[in-house]
């Protein structure tokens, strides 16, 4: 069993940035890691993930280029580093595991989901 816990959400203004964490405890050995979100009425989506070596990333093409992942597994904690951010990145941000070394785009293929952290961009 794996816990997660987010944390960093906030209200900003649009062009500010913010830096999400997402600590695990628990089997958290050789586990990819990634970063959905969910806006209201809209479903939750892929945001970023990252294997567990944190070798290979991958980005939804709306935060390309402006969101970072990385990964400590010394302190068993990922970040998302997001910069630039728009109104429309407005949603709560969930981390969550799965048990392989690669990372998914797919929210079915995660096992383990932090309670999520609100984000709220104004213009």
């Amino acid at each position: 069993q794996v816990q997660l816990v987010e944390s960093g959400g906030g209200l900003v203004q649009a062009g500010d940035s913010l830096r999400l964490s997402c600590a695990a405890s628990g089997r958290t050995y050789a586990m990819a890691m990634g970063w959905f979100r969910q806006a209201p009425g809209k479903e939750r989506e892929f945001v970023a993930g990252i294997s567990w070596s944190g070798g290979s990333t991958s980005y939804a093409d709306s935060v390309k280029g402006r969101f970072t992942i990385s990964r400590d597994n010394a302190k068993n904690t990922v970040y998302l580093q997001m910069n630039s951010l728009k109104p429309e990145d407005t949603a709560v941000y969930y981390c969550a595991g799965r048990g392989s070394v690669l990372a998914s785009t797919s929210s079915d293929a995660y096992s383990d989901w932090g309670q999520g952290t609100q984000v709220s961009v104004s213009s």
